[in-house]
């Protein structure tokens, strides 16, 4: 046992859990202390491995009984980086957690309300803003805290209401830093005159991780909420707002400084970042023929080169490759907050299923998405950009890339000749 690696283990236990069996236990025993492993090279490796291939991969499913298996998984991950917990409460808690509950109106009104950050920053605008809209006028006196890393509430910044509480948490974090960053808010938490919210937080290690009182959490299981609609996130968050908290019309926004963001106007804005998910990408030809064919038609293209150095690799080496002039293309190198305040000013938005095309929704820019890379039709129906503006959604198979460079352009001259 001790010779498996600990990716081998990971996909051991993932595909256990999407078969519907409980794991061993020796697997889940071993690669929780290989995680949490004094050696860091050790305890990183470990970690990436049960994030990307037990946890994500059964979040992306978004299969309600997926949900349960996960706390079960996870729920010995927590009680051995803390062992004042207990295994079982957990789950039980998890389990009164995601049964839906209204709010009491009759409650004393929060003097504090924290809503905590989905940490990627796609999620952020999807549900994260949602909530963040609903609440504000919900409880107008309340002071309103995103909970999160900089760079997500840099996304709100220009918002007076929404207030700051920064947590760092890091995706590429050992599986102790990561739960950590959770339990360390608790003391934060405590005053009896505040309400959590938590759209199926990463800080909390999707719920599971105990921060708060009960009545004062507020728990939206994004991951199993209405299976049997197919509805998106923002959808499904909207819906959660209306039956939690009554309010019916909130919508996912943004508001970023716009320092610099008017230079945007009439521009065409493009990300080929893909969320650390190569799978989404369509690879260099199509993106190098689609600069070229923007640029041809007379257009300014602002690329963003990304948040990852592969990312940046990937933009840089389609532009190469485009061969266009270089004076009819700027790149954005820097924090996604004010590419985002850009997006909002740009005439036409064109990228991969990602933070990009979620601000453009919400800011009711044109966009075309090309989604590709999706594990099952729940998460393709889930992750759908959702606003009042107009977009087309190209669903990539096994589609050419000549195919997909086709309906793309297409779409593109629809919206541009239009708007």
């Amino acid at each position: 046992m001790a010779s498996i690696s600990p990716i081998e283990l990971a996909r051991e236990i993932r595909d256990a859990c999407l078969a519907g069996r409980r794991p061993e236990a020796s697997w889940v025993r071993l690669l929780v202390e290989q995680a949490a492993a004094p050696d860091p090279e050790t305890a990183e490796h470990a970690s990436q491995a049960l994030f990307r291939d037990v946890v994500e991969a059964l979040a992306d499913r978004f299969e309600p009984e997926l949900c349960v298996r996960y706390a079960e998984f996870f729920a010995q991950a927590l009680t051995h980086i803390l062992p004042e917990l207990d295994e079982h409460a957990l789950i039980e808690r998890y389990q009164r957690l995601r049964q839906r509950r209204p709010y009491n109106p009759g409650r004393p009104a929060p003097e504090r309300i924290y809503v905590l950050s989905r940490v990627t920053l796609g999620a952020d605008i999807a549900i994260s803003s949602v909530i963040l809209d609903g609440l504000k006028r919900r409880f107008p006196n309340a002071d309103l805290y995103f909970a999160g890393p900089r760079k997500n509430w840099e996304l709100f910044a220009r918002d007076r209401r929404i207030l700051h509480l920064p947590v760092e948490y890091s995706r590429n974090g050992t599986l102790r830093d990561r739960v950590l960053a959770g339990w360390r808010l608790r003391e934060q938490f405590s005053d009896p005159r505040c309400l959590v919210v938590d759209p199926d937080s990463r800080i909390t290690q999707l719920g599971l991780l105990p921060i708060c009182d009960e009545d004062r959490y507020f728990f939206f299981e994004t991951r199993g909420y209405a299976p049997e609609s197919s509805a998106s996130l923002t959808q499904l968050t909207q819906y959660w707002m209306a039956e939690t908290f009554g309010v019916v019309d909130a919508v996912p926004y943004l508001a970023p400084e716009e320092d610099g963001a008017e230079q945007a106007r009439g521009m065409v804005t493009v990300s080929f970042g893909v969320g650390e998910n190569p799978a989404k990408a369509m690879g260099t030809e199509f993106e190098a023929r689609l600069l070229a064919a923007l640029v041809e038609r007379g257009l300014h293209v602002l690329v963003d080169l990304g948040a990852s150095p592969s990312d940046r690799h990937r933009a840089e080496q389609a532009i190469a490759a485009s061969g266009v002039d270089r004076r009819h293309i700027t790149t954005w190198e820097g924090s996604f907050a004010p590419f985002a305040a850009r997006i909002a000013r740009s005439r036409l938005y064109v990228g991969y299923d990602s933070a990009g095309s979620h601000a453009a929704a919400a800011s009711r820019v044109p966009l075309v998405v090309i989604f590709r890379g999706h594990v099952c039709e729940r998460m393709y129906q889930r992750w759908q950009p959702t606003g009042s503006g107009p977009r087309r959604v190209i669903r990539v198979e096994d589609e050419p890339w000549q195919v997909v460079l086709g309906r793309t352009l297409s779409y593109a001259e629809e919206f541009l000749t239009r708007h």
